[in-house]
C-alpha cells in the first residue's frame, strides 16, 4: 500500500482540478467580505512540516502489518519516527528562527517535529505568507478571518513546510456523524418500557434502546470477555471537536450495570479545547466515550478535543500522534470530500487532506489502529450537510448532490466504519415495517411509510450509512483485486438552482432555470472504496445516549458515529488478546476475506440486502457495508 505524499499532493493539486473539477460556493451563500483585518490583531496558526522519505514510510507501514515480514508488529516510537521520517532539529530551527525574525512568537513545537504553533499579528502573517487576511461574516452572523486569495510558503522554507492552518478561523467546519429520530414522533417506534438501571446483564434487547451489551451480543465480543479480555492495560483514544462532561459516561455505564475501570478518562484540550453545548456537538463526544469505553470497560480513555476549525481538526490528530499514548483511536467528525475542495477563497484546502494524512501515517507506523465514521448520508455524503455548510440551515431547494464519500474516513490509513440496520419489526405510529435480515442502513425502507405524512416528506433522503468511491485517494494495495470494487461514476455534476425559492407558506416556485455548477466529480477514477467494515447504526434499531446538555437520557440515537468508537473498543480488545498493538488493520481484514470468505464462525458476516440509496448489497464486498459485519472473537486469530 503506497500513497506517496509528494506524488499525492501533486495529484490533488493538479490532476483533480485538471479533470474538470469545478468548486465554489454560490454567490448568495458566500460570506460577506468586511475588508482587510486589523493589522495588529493577534492570530495563532499551525505550521505543518513535511514528512520526509514518504515512500520508505509507506513501505514500512505495509511491512509492519504483513505477517510474512520481519518487521511485522515492529512499530516505531515517536523518537524513532522523528529520526527516520520527520524534519531534523536543524530544519525545525530554520523555520522557528525565520518566524522569530519576523516578530512571530513560537508557542510550541510538537515532539514529532511535524507541527509548530505560532502566534503573530495579521500584518506579520500577511507578510510571511504573501497574502491578505480579511474579516468575514457568514449568513449566521458569525465573524471569522481568512486569507483573501491564495497564500504561499516562503521560498526559504518551501522544502520543509507543507502548509499553514489557522489563517482560516471559521468555526463549525466539520459535522458529527450521528442521527436521531427522537425529535420526530412519527418515526419513533413503539417499544416496551425498560427499567433502569439494568440489573440482569448490560443489554436491553430493545432496538432503539440498545447498549454496548447488545453490541457485544450481536458481534461476537462476549467470548473475549469470558476469557478475561476486557481492555485492561489498553488505552483508547477519541478525537473530537466538542468538550463533554465525563460524569455522563460514568452515568451511562452505571445505568446499564457495567463495571468499569475507575478514574479512567483523561481530557486533553488541544488549542484550548472545544465548546460544551448541544449545538457544538457535546453529545457526539459523550457517545464516543460511552461506546468505546463500554466495549473495552477496563481500558483507559484519552479524549482529545479541539475547537471546530481547520487548525483544531488538524492539531488534535498531530497531538495524539506526537504523544503516542493510545493503542486505538476513533473520530466521528468529518465532511464530504467535496467540501475539502469547496471554498469561496482558494482551491488549496486539499493540503488539509495531505496534512491529516501525514498524521495518520505517523500513527499507523506507531501501531495505532484508527477508525472513522463513513458518514450518515448514504452514497450522497454532501447532501445532508449542505444547508449547514452554506450557513443557511433553513434552506430548502432542489439540488442533485453527486455521489461522494466522507473525509477523513476516505484516507487509506483509517478503517472506514459503515452502518447496518438490524432485523426487526418496526411498530411505528402510522404503520408497521418488517426488516427480515440485517441490511445496509438507509432510510429508503421508510419511503412508503412517510410518503403521505406531512412535515417529514424529505426527512428520509439520503439518510444512511456512507459509502462509495473516493475521487481523492487512489485504490490502496490492500483493496486491489477485491471483487466488488467500483470506480467513480461518470456524469456526477452538482447543480444549484439560485432562482428556486420557497414561499412563507412553504410552496416552491419550481424555477429550475439558470443552474449554477457547484462541482464536477472526476468520473471513472479508481479510488479508495469505503466503508471497510460495518455494525448496526440505524437510529430505528439504535442506542441509548446519556448527555446532560442534550437533556440527559436519550434513545433512538444512531449513525456511523456509533460504529467508529464501537470498533475502537472492540479492536482494543483484539489487541489485548494478542498482546500487541495492531497498527493499520485494513490489509489483514481484506486478506482475511481472501483466506476465510464468509465461512461459519468466520471473521465476517456478509450483508447482501439493502442499498445506500445507490450501491446495492451483494455477495462479497459492496459500498454499503464493505466486507460486512464482524465476529470479534474470530478476528483475534487474524492478527496473531
Amino acid at each position: 500500500m503506497k500513497i506517496h505524499a509528494c506524488r499525492w499532493t501533486a495529484f490533488a493539486a493538479a490532476a483533480v482540478f485538471s479533470l474538470n473539477v469545478q468548486a465554489g460556493t454560490p454567490p448568495k451563500f458566500q460570506p460577506q467580505d468586511m475588508g482587510p483585518a486589523a493589522a495588529s490583531a493577534a492570530q495563532t496558526v499551525s505550521i505543518i512540516l513535511k514528512v520526509q522519505h514518504q515512500d520508505q514510510l509507506d513501505d514500512y507501514i505495509a511491512a509492519s502489518v504483513d505477517p510474512r515480514s520481519r518487521l511485522y508488529h515492529r512499530f516505531l516510537s515517536v523518537n524513532e519516527f522523528k529520526a527516520l521520517f520527520a524534519p531534523s532539529n536543524l530544519q525545525v530551527k530554520l523555520v522557528t528562527d525565520y518566524m522569530k525574525s519576523k516578530g512571530i512568537v513560537i508557542n510550541e513545537v510538537y515532539s514529532d517535529n511535524l507541527l509548530i504553533k505560532a502566534t503573530g499579528t495579521v500584518d506579520q502573517f500577511n507578510s510571511v505568507f504573501s497574502t491578505s487576511i480579511h474579516d468575514y461574516v457568514d449568513r449566521k452572523g458569525h465573524h471569522f478571518r481568512n486569507h483573501h486569495g491564495p497564500f504561499s510558503i516562503p521560498r526559504l522554507l518551501n522544502e520543509v513546510v507543507l502548509t499553514v492552518a489557522g489563517l482560516d478561523t471559521q468555526s463549525s467546519q466539520f459535522l458529527p456523524k450521528h442521527r436521531s429520530v427522537s425529535t420526530n414522533a412519527a418515526l419513533a417506534r413503539v417499544k416496551p418500557e425498560i427499567t433502569f438501571p439494568l440489573t440482569n446483564g448490560t443489554a436491553t434487547g430493545v432496538p432503539g434502546d440498545l447498549t454496548v451489551g447488545d453490541v457485544a451480543n450481536q458481534y461476537g465480543v462476549n467470548p473475549l470477555y469470558s476469557k478475561g479480555i476486557n481492555g485492561r492495560g489498553r488505552t483508547v483514544g477519541i478525537v473530537t471537536l466538542a468538550d463533554f462532561q465525563p460524569e455522563d459516561a460514568y452515568a451511562y455505564w452505571d445505568l446499564i450495570g457495567l463495571k468499569v475501570l475507575p478514574n479512567r478518562i483523561t481530557q486533553i484540550h488541544v488549542d484550548g479545547g472545544g465548546e460544551l453545548s448541544s449545538d457544538a456537538g457535546t453529545g457526539e463526544t459523550s457517545l464516543d466515550v460511552e461506546q468505546s469505553g463500554g466495549l473495552a470497560p477496563f481500558a483507559k480513555i484519552r479524549v482529545y478535543d479541539a475547537p471546530n476549525t481547520e487548525a483544531g481538526f488538524i492539531d488534535m490528530f498531530y497531538k495524539a500522534a506526537s504523544e503516542n499514548l493510545v493503542d486505538t483511536l476513533s473520530v466521528s467528525w468529518g465532511g464530504s470530500e467535496i467540501f475539502d475542495f469547496e471554498t469561496p477563497f482558494t482551491t488549496d484546502t486539499h493540503l488539509d487532506l495531505v496534512a491529516t494524512h501525514q498524521a495518520f501515517a505517523e500513527m499507523a507506523i506507531q501501531g495505532i489502529s484508527m477508525f472513522a465514521s463513513s458518514g450518515d448520508d448514504g452514497a450522497f455524503d454532501a447532501n445532508g450537510p449542505f444547508p449547514s455548510i452554506i450557513g443557511d440551515p433553513a434552506f430548502v431547494g432542489p439540488f442533485n448532490a453527486p455521489l461522494t464519500v466522507d473525509s477523513p474516513g476516505d484516507d487509506p490509513y483509517l478503517t472506514s466504519a459503515g452502518g447496518t440496520t438490524l432485523p426487526t419489526t418496526l411498530v411505528l405510529q402510522h404503520g408497521t415495517i418488517v426488516i427480515p435480515t440485517e441490511r445496509i442502513w438507509a432510510w429508503d425502507y421508510l419511503n412508503d411509510y412517510i410518503f403521505n405524512l406531512t412535515g417529514i416528506q424529505n426527512d428520509e433522503f439520503s439518510v444512511g450509512g456512507g459509502g462509495g468511491v473516493s475521487f481523492v485517494f487512489p485504490t490502496p494495495d490492500y483493496q486491489k483485486g477485491v471483487n466488488g470494487l467500483k470506480k467513480t461514476e461518470r456524469n456526477q455534476t452538482w447543480l444549484f438552482y439560485p432562482n428556486f425559492a420557497v414561499s412563507d407558506a412553504g410552496v416552491p416556485n419550481n424555477d429550475l432555470s439558470q443552474p449554477v455548477t457547484l462541482f464536477n466529480v472526476p468520473g471513472n477514477f479508481a479510488g479508495r472504496n469505503v466503508p471497510d467494515i460495518s455494525l448496526n447504526a440505524d437510529p430505528e434499531t439504535g442506542y441509548i445516549l446519556i448527555s446532560t446538555v442534550d437533556g440527559g437520557f436519550n434513545d433512538f440515537f444512531g449513525g456511523t458515529s456509533f460504529v467508529a468508537p464501537q470498533l475502537n473498543g472492540i479492536f482494543s480488545l483484539i489487541g489485548q488478546a494478542n498482546g500487541t498493538r495492531l497498527g493499520l488493520v485494513n490489509p489483514q481484514l481484506y486478506q482475511a476475506l481472501a483466506d476465510h470468505g464468509y465461512s461459519n464462525n468466520g471473521p465476517f458476516d456478509d450483508i447482501t440486502s439493502g442499498t445506500d440509496w445507490f450501491y446495492k448489497g451483494r455477495v462479497g464486498y459492496d459500498q454499503g457495508t464493505g466486507l460486512g459485519t464482524i465476529n470479534a472473537s474470530a478476528l483475534v486469530k487474524v492478527f496473531r
